[in-house]
């Protein structure tokens, strides 16, 4: 059964690792994209390696968050990076500043699709009381996917716990749902965790896969990826 992506999360500063990633994780029996992150974004050798990428369906998850102008600004210095298909943007930063970098994404790269985070799969209901929200994660999603589709972004990151209640306004959106874990993996510092079937069947477009795959022999994982699916 083919679904729609898989994205594998490619956690390390070192491109070595990225391409070893990349070779062991070929297969015609999923869809495969790869999500880069701020630390290898960040490191010394990120971005140029991420320039010379081809052929890969590039997730570059830089989380943005400032004021409109900022922001855009940000979307302005990659456009020489023609190679990436999805950016994400956190909902929080407002609707002027969604609105904004969907507008300047689509100049500079109509290729390129705007994913809104909600609230990261590291946070509980306890924990965001600790930083001064009072409603329930589930109910801050709800509202973050409204003020998504009508900043008109492309698509939603979500816990898969928040999928079903937001499918009903994400119906042209995609939904990716990080926090995936196969059966017997440690959850570490992700709070709201779940299989991928289970993302799958609350109706994610796509789902995220880091440490699962990662660590350890990456074809192996794969194939267990894979099979779980079945």
């Amino acid at each position: 059964m083919i679904y729609k992506k898989i994205f594998i999360a490619c956690d390390t500063k070192n491109p070595k690792k990225i391409i070893n990633i990349f070779n062991k994780t070929k297969t015609n029996k999923i869809k495969i994209g790869y999500k880069i992150g701020l630390e290898f974004f960040y490191s010394k050798l990120g971005r140029n390696f991420l320039s010379k990428v081809k052929n890969k369906i590039i997730f570059l998850d830089l989380k943005i968050n400032d004021i409109p102008n900022t922001s855009v600004s940000a979307i302005e210095s990659l456009k020489d990076l023609k190679n990436i298909k999805y950016l994400t943007v956190h909902i929080s930063g407002g609707y002027e500043m969604l609105k904004a970098v969907k507008r300047r994404a689509k100049k500079i790269n109509r290729n390129l699709k705007i994913l809104g985070v909600t609230i990261l799969t590291s946070f509980s209901n306890k924990s965001l009381k600790k930083i001064g929200y009072t409603k329930p994660i589930k109910k801050i999603v709800f509202e973050q996917a409204k003020l998504a589709k009508l900043a008109g972004l492309d698509g939603i990151v979500c816990a898969g716990h928040e999928v079903k209640q937001i499918k009903s306004i994400c119906k042209k959106m995609e939904i990716v749902t990080p926090g995936i874990r196969l059966l017997g993996d440690n959850s570490q510092d992700q709070k709201r965790i779940m299989s991928p079937k289970e993302a799958f069947d609350n109706g994610a477009t796509s789902i995220v896969v880091g440490r699962s795959i990662s660590k350890g022999n990456i074809k192996k994982n794969i194939q267990k990826l894979i099979k779980s699916l079945e």
